[in-house]
């Protein structure tokens, strides 16, 4: 890794992101250096940083990206990143026309972009799946669906329904749909033991069968403003639970974000993004 390197940085309803691109800039993404640059008091700050692309192996028209949460560790998926990344690709003149195919771990996105510029992008996210062994929760049996199952805790059973977006989620109905209750509950679901591999929460509100209201406890990352992973998954558990339409907008603290569900279950999310600023490290700085 060289000791100064350029970056790019990008929101999206107050989710803001990191760009590494591995073509202009050597950088080995250990956890210690992700949480630095993360910081928002000593580094870059970000709820995130996006590496990429990459080549991928058999798919010469598709981009490797790989996403870390500011506490160091690897997300397989990200719907705020993927429109990120998908900007930046667009800006940096790696993608020409109106569609390109990203990788993740979590598998492959299709993107639109909407807008010339690239202000506002939809991604084909895929099919939700509720098998506990997906997501994974060891709650119930592999193969059976995390559908209003109950999550125990010392002081009481919570009521969840659980779902992998390529990356797991755990969606709760509570009385209270507040910031607040979100730092509360977030931290103690995101790492029960019924979730090994720790898992994103989602408070979730019907407002109407169009509309939601979501408050976000990220893996990784902790309360946050919007995400658009987060945002698929609560209206995926609404959907499946009878609670809205085909069409609906799903409203955070940062903002809104619309879904859409196909006859085929796969789930199109369409948001903004916005371009912050560019930016060179200093040598002094690199930990």
């Amino acid at each position: 890794m060289t000791n100064v390197f350029a970056f790019s940085k990008f929101q999206t309803l107050g989710n803001d992101y990191i760009v590494i691109d591995p073509s202009k800039t050597a950088f080995d993404p250990n956890p210690k250096l992700v949480q630095a640059l993360c910081d928002r008091h000593r580094g870059i700050g970000s709820d995130g940083l996006i590496l990429g692309p990459f080549p991928v192996p058999g798919d010469p028209e598709a981009f490797g990206l790989r996403v870390f949460n500011p506490d160091g560790s690897e997300s397989k998926k990200s719907g705020n990143g993927l429109r990120v990344f998908a900007r930046y690709l667009l800006e940096a003149g790696h993608v020409k026309g109106s569609r390109c195919r990203i990788h993740v771990a979590g598998g492959f996105a299709e993107v639109s972009y909407l807008t010339e510029d690239g202000s506002r992008i939809q991604v084909d996210m895929g099919r939700p799946d509720f098998r506990a062994g997906e997501i994974p929760y060891t709650g119930i049996p592999a193969q059976q669906e995390v559908l209003e199952a109950l999550l125990f805790f010392p002081t009481g059973p919570i009521t969840i329904t659980a779902l992998s977006m390529g990356n797991p989620h755990c969606v709760i109905f509570p009385g209270q749909v507040t910031a607040a209750e979100a730092q509360r509950l977030g931290p103690r679901i995101e790492r029960h033991p019924d979730f090994p591999n720790r898992v994103n929460v989602q408070l979730v509100e019907v407002v109407d069968r169009k509309r939601i209201r979501v408050e976000i406890w990220e893996l990784g990352a902790g309360y946050t403003l919007a995400s658009g992973s987060s945002s698929c998954a609560a209206a995926a558990a609404c959907k499946r639970l009878g609670l809205v339409e085909d069409h609906l907008q799903v409203l955070m603290p940062g903002g809104a974000i619309d879904i859409a569900f196909t006859s085929e279950g796969r789930i199109l999310m369409t948001g903004p993004v916005q371009a912050v600023y560019e930016g060179r490290l200093r040598t002094e700085w690199m930990p």
